[in-house]
């Protein structure tokens, strides 16, 4: 069961999905013990056994996550650090509407705040939102952000991306200009346009996420997943 759309459905900040069997397993495990003191004095063999069996799949609930780091796959990770000489920034193209505003301001938050990111950029329906860590260069005032951004992404032609780029180490993104500084990771993800029946039109893009980390194999599976069900509640309806 792929849980991780609790993330944003429910709106709480920080939930991590493979840390539910261990609250699972304290609350049953404390149901158990509870429901033992409370009971009658005579207490069967049967239900011993019963209860032995409940507190131990309990205790492995309990521990499932910390065997997960240790599965196959998961191996150690970098910390996530501060880009060196980033400044943290939160900008926004003006002419934006105030359900698009609410939205790209929602979506840059879940994203830092959810995953190993620690930049990103949403470019949709025309509209640019920035926030997080980058490194500006000397000369670029406040008011001339966005322009740089715009420059810098003409560049990449990452607007006619339809898949996601991965790139889990530095060497092949260090082209991008627009990275900040110590950039381990790098995800791209498309903002496609839903399929029209009408058209048979499949989608086509209309912008994309752009999220950096200083950790390599900073997105796995389900981060990616998890992004692209983000980045679809953000394409507009034909």
């Amino acid at each position: 069961m792929n849980l991780s759309v609790l993330r944003f459905t429910l709106g709480i900040p920080g939930l991590d999905e493979s840390y539910l069997p261990r609250w699972i397993g304290y609350g049953f495990g404390s149901l158990l013990i509870l429901n033992h003191m409370l009971g009658s004095d005579s207490v069967s063999a049967a239900q011993l056994r019963t209860e032995a069996l409940g507190l131990s799949l309990a205790a492995f609930s309990i521990t499932l996550p910390y065997l997960g780091k240790f599965l196959k796959g998961a191996a150690p990770m970098d910390q996530t650090t501060l880009p060196e000489g980033a400044e943290q920034i939160f900008v926004m193209s003006e002419n934006v509407s105030v359900a698009q505003k609410e939205a790209l301001a929602w979506a840059t938050y879940v994203l830092l705040r959810n995953t190993n990111t620690t930049s990103v950029l949403i470019l949709t329906q025309g509209e640019l939102c920035v926030r997080g860590y980058w490194n500006l260069p000397d000369g670029v005032s406040k008011d001339n952000v966005l322009d740089w951004f715009k420059s810098n992404i003409e560049e990449t032609g990452l607007s006619d991306l339809t898949d996601t780029l991965y790139f889990p180490q530095t060497a092949d993104a260090e082209f991008w200009n627009i990275l900040p500084q110590g950039t381990r990771s790098v995800l791209v993800q498309p903002v496609l346009l839903g399929p029209n029946p009408s058209t048979n039109d499949m989608g086509n893009n209309e912008g994309f996420f752009l999220m950096a980390s200083s950790m390599r194999y900073a997105y796995n599976e389900k981060d990616r997943a998890w992004i692209r069900a983000v980045s679809n509640k953000l394409r507009s309806k034909n």
